[in-house]
């Protein structure tokens, strides 16, 4: 069983990071509304990210740590920008050390 988290654009361009065991149901209750919560009154909805894991521990620590990010850090794994992640994630006080850049 395959488990993932995944990443919503909402219409009022927030975020919304969750996970779940089958990803297609999932979305389609966000858009539909079926789902009560963050969502709901932010439809539409849209799929911006999703990765897959073997196991909901793997997916439900990823969730955690991406709901921690910035906006910046959201849309730059949005766009699979590895590089920007991790200068965001050493901040603008801590250059990337030159092995990273």
């Amino acid at each position: 069983m395959s488990f993932w988290v995944y990443m919503l654009r909402c219409a009022d361009a927030s975020f919304y990071v969750g996970h779940t065991d089958d990803l297609e149901r999932r979305i389609g209750q966000h858009k539909s509304g079926e789902l009560p919560g963050y969502t709901h009154n932010r439809r539409p909805v849209e799929l911006v990210f999703s990765q897959e894991f073997s196991t909901r521990e793997e997916a439900l620590v990823s969730e955690r740590q991406i709901k921690g990010w910035s906006r910046a850090k959201k849309e730059a794994l949005i766009r699979g920008d590895w590089k920007q992640i991790q200068r965001l994630a050493w901040g603008t006080r801590n250059p990337l050390p030159e092995r990273l850049q």
